[in-house]
């Protein structure tokens, strides 16, 4: 009795953390919903639903522009990221030199330091480079980062050397056992890496503000901020529409790679 009781209050708060994890996104998505002759707070459900909000984003707003800048971004940091990061880590995890140590520990700490800090003089030398208003301008903060190399780092260290040993064996270099044996037994923690590049590329919004100053190169976070500066209950509707095709997106990478989370060297060396 003690037991399912327990299995009672539990459900309950799984269903109340569930509540809130979801239901400002039913929220939205019903606001979204609202024609223009419906009241924003009058009705929960929409009496007459249309989409002619998220036609609107994309046309009156320019959110078809920003996607196809966001989405040019994204495509270029997630795999740079990736190689940058990958490489950068596994001398760190599986070679011995002077001063190892000491660029690890330095690599960690720029992760305390607050992007504040060195804002300004990044903004001069991207500038300076010829980078400003472009592509590779949008996604200069996420080319090496350092979360990602240690975590890519931790995960090699799990991968058992007599894995490498039996590569080398076999005629292989360093660059093939890296790329042949390494990677696709790290594929999981790669993965994890690309949903968090994406994510913070496809939402960053303060670093594409600041090196953007051409409306052609704007990002859908600077887009949707512009599209709250006003706040009357059309626009409400119209802002719950652009958020929802900001966070669509990410949801499905999400969704569609989370069974890669989960992955395993066991079994990989025999005898």
């Amino acid at each position: 009795m003690s037991k399912n009781k327990n299995q009672f209050w539990l459900y309950i708060l799984i269903v109340f953390f569930v509540f809130i994890t979801v239901g400002p996104f039913i929220f939205t998505l019903f606001m979204s919903l609202k024609g223009p002759a419906e009241g924003v707070y009058t009705y929960l459900l929409p009496r007459d639903p249309t989409f002619q909000n998220y036609v609107t984003a994309f046309r009156q707003a320019r959110f078809g522009e920003y996607l196809i800048n966001t989405a040019i971004a994204v495509f270029i940091a997630v795999p740079a990221n990736i190689i940058f990061c990958s490489l950068a880590a596994y001398p760190l995890a599986r070679m011995d030199f002077r001063g190892k140590g000491v660029i690890l520990i330095t690599i960690i700490a720029t992760m305390a330091v607050p992007f504040q800090l060195f804002m300004a003089p990044l903004f001069n030398l991207v500038g300076n480079m010829g980078l400003r208003n472009s592509y590779v301008g949008l996604i200069v903060l996420q080319v090496g980062t350092a979360f990602g190399i240690f975590l890519v780092r931790q995960s090699y260290l799990t991968i058992p050397k007599a894995l490498e040993e039996s590569a080398y064996m076999d005629g292989a270099n360093k660059l093939q056992v890296w790329f042949k044996v390494i990677l696709p037994m790290i594929k999981p923690t790669l993965i994890t890496l690309g949903i968090y590049t994406f994510t913070f590329t496809w939402g960053d919004y303060l670093w594409p503000l600041i090196n953007t100053t051409d409306s052609d190169m704007y990002t859908l976070s600077i887009g949707l901020a512009q599209l709250s500066q006003s706040f009357d209950g059309a626009n409400i509707k119209l802002i719950s529409a652009a958020s929802l095709l900001t966070t669509i997106p990410s949801l499905a990478i999400f969704i569609w790679l989370q069974k890669y989370f989960v992955g395993t060297t066991k079994g990989a060396v025999k005898g």
